[in-house]
């Protein structure tokens, strides 16, 4: 038998990996690209991502749980996933989007029908479906909607995650939140302990391989510590462990800054860490656990003092997966492998405290318009507003810990923090009756009142009844501040 020479040989396997590393695609430049391909079969890298055959149908659910002009960067981040996820190949018909859509076309956006995530980014929001706007971005549709339970829908386009055994699942919510919640633009906020019954419904179900949840809010640990067991083929990150808060960027008066004509932040730290990073790498290399390492990086800033420290939840071993299974990826950055020092890293030298961010918006308006004019005193009246709400809420809640506890002991109770790995309360229907007791009484909680869900667990793990509760609430409220901020007109928050 005739011998074949070693460099035929050779070129005979390259043609033969060449083969394999293009799936039998017959597309220009995959020839070209093999060394990046290739690298991840002599090194050893991302696990069940580079096979496009491995990976079942990807589902994604993007949800941005807030509304008004204020917090144009909720949207923000929503409209860049989706358009991240087009770009890597998902499809429409597997991207559901949930948002209020009240920010393109705001009488405030200074680029009527473009909405942008960076200081110099393109227009995000072009071609991004309307699967659930207004009143329809609500709790029980976002279950619905999750759990492919068409039945149980009250509006929207009617699209649900039907996925099956082999499908990979990525949700992304971006929004403000506090201990053991999360906020909506509608009533009732999402609790911690019915996000994660849903989510172990989905899991009985066995119609899903492995899901990811990237999660942007204030404590956003919270909603998993303690919560979400092991087991599930389940991985999140959070943008802050279950004590801190979130930050905004991109905001008028850090650095870097919007352009000079918005006055409201354009991102959120954690969000647009991802985000970006996704953008500019090869995601069949670059795992979960690379990414989660790098946007932990930058959400921290040791030299600036400002940032939130980014957690991990579940079966933490799915995040040696590449990124790929879910985000999918841009053949474009082929070549752009990720490394470990890397631009991306490097942190904002200023930010903003998501909870301080309507703050921001409405000075900026005030500290812009001129003197005199009618957009001042509209300025002037909203920071007024949202700073007695703030101030009624804050003053309320610490009154009632008095009176229920006493002038020295009443801080220490509802200030205590529970030994990490415990969930935030032991009795979610007595956090949600403490809720709206105190609403009843002392006007709604809103988005800045979230914070001080925390307090009203501890009350619960104190052992204080309803009927006190609303005895000490009647007594520390005895008014409520006017305007938007403390009404009830959404009905309670639980």
């Amino acid at each position: 038998m005739a011998r074949i020479p070693t460099g035929a040989l050779l070129f005979l396997l390259f043609l033969a990996v060449t083969g394999l590393a293009s799936g039998g695609r017959n597309l220009p430049g995959d020839f070209l690209r093999l060394p990046s391909e290739a690298l991840k079969f002599f090194r050893g890298g991302a696990s069940d991502a580079s096979d496009e055959d491995s990976v079942g149908t990807r589902w994604a659910v993007l949800i941005a749980g807030s509304n008004g002009y204020w917090n144009y960067r909720h949207q923000a981040d929503i409209c860049h996933a989706y358009q991240l996820l087009r770009k890597n190949g998902l499809k429409d018909e597997n991207i559901i989007v949930f948002m209020y859509d009240d920010i393109a076309f705001n009488p405030e956006n200074p680029r009527p029908g473009v909405i942008i995530n960076h200081p110099k980014g393109s227009d995000v929001y072009h071609g991004v479906p309307k699967d659930y706007t207004g009143e329809d971005v609500n709790v029980n549709n976002f279950f619905a909607a999750l759990l492919g339970n068409k039945s149980a829908l009250t509006g929207g386009s009617g699209k649900v995650v039907d996925s099956g055994p082999n499908d990979h699942i990525f949700i992304y919510y971006s929004d403000h939140g506090g201990p053991g919640v999360l906020g909506m633009p509608t009533y009732p906020y999402m609790y911690a302990d019915d996000l994660n019954e849903v989510l172990k419904k989905k899991h009985a179900a066995g119609s899903y391989k492995s899901l990811v949840f990237y999660l942007e809010a204030c404590e956003s640990g919270s909603i998993f510590e303690g919560l979400l067991p092991e087991g599930l083929n389940i991985y999140t990150t959070t943008a802050s462990n279950a004590y801190e808060s979130s930050w905004g960027t991109y905001c008028p008066g850090d650095y870097p800054s919007p352009p000079p004509e918005y006055d409201t932040c354009l991102g959120d730290l954690y969000s647009v860490a991802w985000l970006e990073d996704s953008d500019n790498h090869n995601l069949k290399t670059e795992t979960l656990r690379q990414q989660y390492e790098l946007v932990k990086k930058r959400t921290l800033s040791d030299d600036y003092g400002y940032g939130s420290h980014v957690m991990q939840y579940g079966d933490l071993m799915l995040n040696k997966n590449a990124l790929f299974s879910y985000l999918g990826t841009d053949p474009a950055n082929e070549n752009n492998t990720f490394v470990e020092k890397n631009s991306l890293r490097r942190p904002a030298t200023k930010v903003t405290n998501q909870r301080d961010a309507d703050l921001v918006h409405f000075w900026e308006k005030f500290r812009k318009a001129p003197e005199g004019s009618h957009g001042k005193i509209v300025a002037q009246k909203k920071f007024v507003e949202a700073m007695s709400h703030r101030v009624h809420i804050d003053n309320s809640v610490k009154l009632i810990g008095k009176l229920l506890f006493g002038i020295e002991k009443g801080p220490e109770v509802l200030d205590a923090i529970r030994p990490a790995g415990q969930p935030l309360v032991d009795d979610w229907d007595c956090l949600k009756n403490m809720v709206r007791s105190f609403e009843a009484r002392c006007g709604s909680l809103s988005q800045y009142g979230m914070k001080h869900m925390r307090s009203f667990a501890n009350l619960c793990n104190a052992g204080i009844s309803k009927e006190k509760m609303a005895e000490a609430s009647a007594q520390a409220c005895v008014s409520v501040p006017p305007g938007p901020w403390s009404s009830l007109h959404k009905g309670f928050t639980a």
